[in-house]
């Protein structure tokens, strides 16, 4: 049961008073008992869902009510402390302008210095940026063979096609804009127009999206073969809403590779069309999301997930199970830290019986409840029992962190690679088509990896559209 207060009455306090009630009362008729017990049903339910936090359930820090920043104090003065390597600025041997400060006579007895030599200069630099327009022009001459009379016209580079066309500074901007920092198409155009002077249309900068999305059909089929390849790998999925209809974001990445792909289904089907874990023998890293176990690959459960769960049952249900087996699993994670990411076999059994004299206590605490007669099908079972025979069925998924030193605790690689993609919805608010969803998550794809490879994205982008590839495989 769940704990919680409300203008300084207990709320389950007063159910399981109004349960007892009912209980003893005798003359109270069978329709107005069963409303009761919907009410209270209904209300047990609205309550558990207010008693939600980012601690012990999926919800975000920014959901939490009444959130307290955890500043920590440390009691050390403000500023960088001792032994810590700064970042200031240092001084360039070759500045781009250098201006000269001429000493014109003498402060103190007003001597003219003007024609004296300087015999040493102090200097001091300013690091500024400037933001303008520069405009090439390609020139190719036309010439008349005295010969043959043939016309001669020279010839221009392979991507300047047009009498007036925009080059690929301005086209990687704009999609580092757009698509990296998430900035809407309005103020991309404002932001050209006011700061460099330059006219850029929305269809500019979608065809300029559009165009980066071309170019990077043989990196996706490159991320696809090298996370096919890779010993590990993690996955997840979040909502995305595309013209107003629900769709779904998937991520499949590692440690160097990310790939996303938009499908209007959540389950196989979308998972099938990504095209690489039907085929996949790794290891999978997931919060155990039922369709990921239709692939036979070996399975490592995000942790993560199971402490916030664990932790709701404890607070909520008051389930001391719930407690001891959190505590447990914090526990050999630090261990597991300690040893360099691996135990030895003595020790993963210590850990594993450890495991389950807890869950044989959990059976105990959170019995299967028992089957109404007369009424068929799958027993309804509460959140604290789903998730009891979970740790139980799935004991070698939520433990393989123990025994390999690739495979980790929880699945945050993926949630840190999709986190973004929330962060496009709020802004955005959608995607007008699947189109665009397409071009996003490809060209996310590209710039999340080419960080994991400390290549920058305006960079990285400015490469593409020059048409010189990142060599990821090295």
């Amino acid at each position: 049961m769940f704990s919680m207060a409300t203008e300084n009455v207990k709320i389950d306090e007063s159910i399981e008073r109004v349960r007892k009630l009912l209980a003893e009362e005798k003359n109270i008729s069978p329709a107005l008992k069963a409303a009761i017990e919907v009410i209270i049903l209904a209300l047990t339910l609205v309550c558990g869902r207010l008693g939600l936090s980012s601690s012990n359930s999926s919800k975000p820090p920014s959901q939490d009510p009444n959130r307290k920043k955890n500043k920590k104090v440390s009691g050390k003065k403000p500023g960088g402390q001792n032994g810590h390597i700064g970042k200031n600025l240092t001084k360039v041997d070759s500045p781009d302008e250098t201006i000269e400060h001429k000493i014109v006579c003498c402060e103190k007895c007003d001597h003219s210095l003007s024609s004296q030599e300087a015999e040493r200069y102090e200097t001091r630099q300013v690091f500024d940026v400037e933001i303008k327009r520069i405009v090439i022009e390609h020139k190719a001459q036309v010439k008349t063979c005295r010969s043959c009379g043939s016309l001669n016209i020279g010839k221009f580079p392979a991507d300047v096609k047009k009498a007036v066309q925009y080059g690929s500074g301005v086209k990687s901007l704009s999609t580092y804009m757009s698509l990296y920092q998430l900035i809407p198409y309005k103020r991309v155009e404002d932001f050209f127009k006011d700061q460099i002077g330059l006219p850029l249309s929305s269809g500019s900068i979608f065809n300029f999206n559009m165009e980066a999305f071309t170019k990077l059909e043989e990196f996706e089929i490159q991320a696809k073969e090298k996370l096919l390849k890779a010993p590990l790998n993690h996955s997840d999925e979040t909502g995305i809403n595309i013209n107003g209809g629900k769709a779904w974001l998937h991520c499949l990445s590692n440690s160097d590779w990310t790939y996303f792909y938009p499908h209007l289904k959540r389950g196989t089907e979308a998972m099938n069309d990504m095209g690489v874990l039907p085929k996949y023998e790794g290891i999978l890293c997931h919060d155990h999301w039922k369709p990921y176990y239709t692939y036979k690959c070996a399975h490592v459960l995000c942790n993560a997930h199971h402490l916030r769960e664990l932790e709701c049952v404890y607070e909520q249900d008051k389930q001391q199970w719930a407690n001891l087996m959190r505590n447990l699993l914090v526990e050999i994670n630090k261990v597991v830290i300690k040893s360099g990411g691996q135990l030895p076999e003595a020790e993963i059994k210590l850990y594993q019986k450890k495991y389950r004299t807890i869950l044989t206590k959990g059976e105990k605490e959170c019995p299967l409840p028992e089957r109404v007669k007369g009424k068929r099908g799958r027993q309804k079972k509460s959140k604290p029992r789903n998730l009891l025979e979970r740790l139980r069925d799935y004991e070698g998924d939520t433990l393989r962190f123990m025994k390999f030193q690739m495979v980790p605790f929880t699945n945050n690689q993926a949630e840190n690679d999709i986190r973004m993609t929330k962060v496009q919805q709020k802004i955005s608010g959608c995607f007008r088509s699947m189109d665009g969803a397409k071009i996003f998550c490809r060209v996310r794809s590209y710039l999340s990896t080419a960080r994991k490879h400390e290549t920058t994205s305006l960079l990285a982008l400015k490469m593409l559209f020059q048409g010189t590839f990142i060599n990821f495989a090295e």
